[in-house]
């Protein structure tokens, strides 16, 4: 993986940054959990959300990621 994706940086005090966890492997498939705002809670409101996530790998060795998952959150704020 090249060296300029890699974040080193404090970010405590960012909400936006993901917080990545791989709660198991079966049968070769992981079940990962992403959560924007670990350390300090995203807002979250109509006017301030989160509309979609890509989830992405980057195999070792390889020159490009491979996209893994996407998902929208299409209702929030709809009612508003």
């Amino acid at each position: 993986m090249s060296k300029k994706w890699i974040q080193t940086a404090d970010w405590k005090s960012e909400k936006h940054v993901p917080a990545i966890d791989i709660k198991g492997v079966k049968d070769g498939v992981a079940v990962v959990k992403v959560t924007v705002g670990k350390e300090i809670a995203h807002p979250n409101t109509t006017n301030h959300h989160i509309k979609w996530m890509d989830l992405f790998f980057w195999p070792e060795g390889e020159k490009f990621p491979v996209e893994i998952g996407y998902c929208t959150f299409d209702h929030h704020g709809e009612t508003a």
